[in-house]
């Protein structure tokens, strides 16, 4: 490959599939370009320093890059959103970019101060300087926009399935596997606490059919949010059952796959009748992965 770049350009949250759509075109563009292929976007959301406060996360910066890759970039390049970034003229914010060969971007995309910078100039400007732009429009599904922000939506309704739809993955959160009670091992249900990055949609409280995925594994994972109130329990946790696995699991990094909302939290009048719950849950969950 040649040492010049193409661009995709935008936030990319959740990486869903509007944002693949631009992925794709990226790549092809690159293939016949015989260029990079890399995207370029932003640590911190723009709305963070244009509105002094940003909307939740559906990922954080590590899952949105690993799920970049996946999809086959090359490169991700990052960088602070800050006053400066929200003052720069679109024009001086193009040369801010390494050797670009062309741009990809949504026609609805907006940079530079006062938003002035749009799919629109950047094409009279790519065109001016002898480089390709592709615009993508804008995808939809069942007559809905795909967005961050319905997709969001749907998250915080607890509504997986479809939320998955309009992701084109399952939904995934990686944290890291830290100290708790120790409750479930008394039940026969041992479960792993994740620690989630602060900033995140937050899900409803109750219990999902996930796969748990680490050491280049997944595994059948029945995950409860919420506060364990059948324990007595106060603060807000995430803690997967990984069927079909028994090791110790402590400071390591996790990543979590929602594909379905099987029920609300509940109080149990009983540590049985919770357990009973729990494994008619990972039942519900085999299934609903096998059919996945």
């Amino acid at each position: 490959m040649k040492e010049q770049t193409i661009y995709a350009l935008g936030f990319f949250d959740g990486v869903h599939l509007g944002h693949q759509a631009l992925l794709k075109a990226c790549r092809a563009l690159a293939k016949k370009q015989e260029c990079t292929c890399a995207v370029m976007t932003f640590r911190t959301h723009p709305a963070k320093v244009l509105k002094g406060e940003e909307p939740p996360r559906i990922t954080n910066n590590d899952d949105r890059r690993a799920l970049l890759f996946h999809f086959g970039i090359d490169v991700v390049e990052e960088r602070f959103f800050d006053k400066d970034t929200m003052e720069t003229p679109w024009e001086d914010f193009m040369v801010k970019f390494l050797r670009p060969a062309g741009f990809v971007c949504g026609d609805d995309f907006h940079f530079g101060a006062g938003g002035l910078g749009t799919a629109e100039t950047l094409s009279a400007w790519c065109e001016e300087a002898g480089i390709p732009c592709v615009v993508v429009p804008q995808q939809e599904m069942d007559g809905i926009r795909v967005s961050s922000t319905h997709i969001r939506a749907l998250l915080e309704q607890g509504d997986i399935r479809q939320a998955n739809r309009f992701l084109g993955h399952p939904h995934q959160v990686t944290g890291k596997v830290i100290k708790g009670q120790g409750l479930g091992h008394t039940i026969g249900i041992p479960t792993a606490n994740l620690e989630i990055p602060a900033g995140l949609v937050e899900l409803p409280h109750g219990v999902y059919a996930c796969k748990a995925c680490f050491a280049g594994k997944a595994y059948p994972a029945v995950t409860n949010i919420g506060t364990r109130p059948t324990v007595g329990g106060k603060n807000v946790t995430v803690e997967p059952w990984i069927l079909d696995f028994d090791g110790d699991l402590y400071g390591k990094e996790l990543t979590l796959e929602f594909y379905d909302y099987l029920r609300p939290e509940q109080k149990f009048d009983s540590l049985e009748e919770l357990k009973a719950e729990i494994e008619k849950n990972a039942a519900q969950t085999r299934k609903i992965l096998e059919n996945s």
